[in-house]
């Protein structure tokens, strides 16, 4: 790197810095909620370049200061969502308790041959048909998660069904299926160029993966799904008893049921 792009990157940086710094204290007044100036006014304000005015947005973004909402603007950032261990509650179940309005944008619903995953959680023979549902679910319009659900075939009828207002989990019990127990683990992942810009995130954010198989009231396994959230937006609490040291130490670590 030559020496005059090298000053002019430090340069860039304290800038971005400078910017930081007054919308830290801008969020530090503020109350979650509210908007913080645009991109085009910190650019104005700062005399720099919309591309550098958001960047520093995106730097806040990353630490889960600041939201973007799809044609609104960018505001401070709610507290993240609490998730309580121990109850099954379907997305839209879950937001209505917490006085939210959950809705959906609908990627894609159809059968599909099954994969393996997909087979082996199911426990379904090879090959086999399956439906596949794909959806950014919404809170109050805020992009808080993209879920991939697999059903057994004896669920198409949900296809049908109003998949993006409507609870699938409502429907499934609509047609006699009444989702019972679920089993699941977590991960964590960076989002994909595509996630991200379905979530409206920065590029390469955290997401925070579950990834459940729920059985039906007769014990059989009904439904394969992967939710992938925005990990500055929802968080799962859990709560666990300490081994007694007379069992401890385990010999292996759990085991993903798929």
């Amino acid at each position: 790197m030559k020496a005059g792009q090298g000053k002019k990157a430090e340069k860039v940086s304290l800038r971005y810095q400078e910017i930081e710094g007054w919308l830290r204290e801008i969020i530090l007044k503020g109350r979650p909620g509210e908007a913080i100036p645009s991109e085009v006014e910190i650019a104005a304000s700062f005399d720099v370049s919309r591309m550098t005015a958001r960047q520093a947005v995106l730097n806040l973004m990353r630490e889960g200061l600041v939201d973007r909402r799809r044609g609104a603007g960018t505001f401070i950032a709610d507290n993240p969502m609490h998730r309580r261990e121990g109850v099954l509650l379907s997305f839209s179940e879950d937001m209505k308790r917490r006085g939210l309005k959950p809705s959906s944008e609908l990627i894609s619903a159809k059968k599909e041959i099954a994969s393996p995953a997909d087979r082996k959680a199911l426990a379904l023979k090879d090959p086999s048909s399956v439906i596949v549902i794909r959806r950014l679910r919404l809170a109050d319009g805020t992009p808080l998660a993209l879920e991939k659900v697999v059903l057994v075939s004896k669920c198409a009828k949900v296809l049908d069904e109003d998949l993006e207002n409507g609870s699938l989990h409502d429907a499934l019990r609509k047609i006699g299926i009444q989702p019972t127990l679920a089993s699941g683990w977590l991960k964590a992942r960076l989002a994909t160029a595509q996630e991200a810009k379905k979530l409206d995130l920065p590029t390469k954010s955290p997401l925070l993966v579950e990834t459940r198989v729920i059985e039906d009231q007769d014990g059989n396994q009904i439904e394969h799904t992967e939710t992938a959230y925005a990990a500055n937006r929802y968080v799962v609490d859990i709560k666990l008893n300490c081994a007694p040291a007379v069992i401890a130490p385990f010999n292996a670590a759990p085991i993903d049921p798929a």
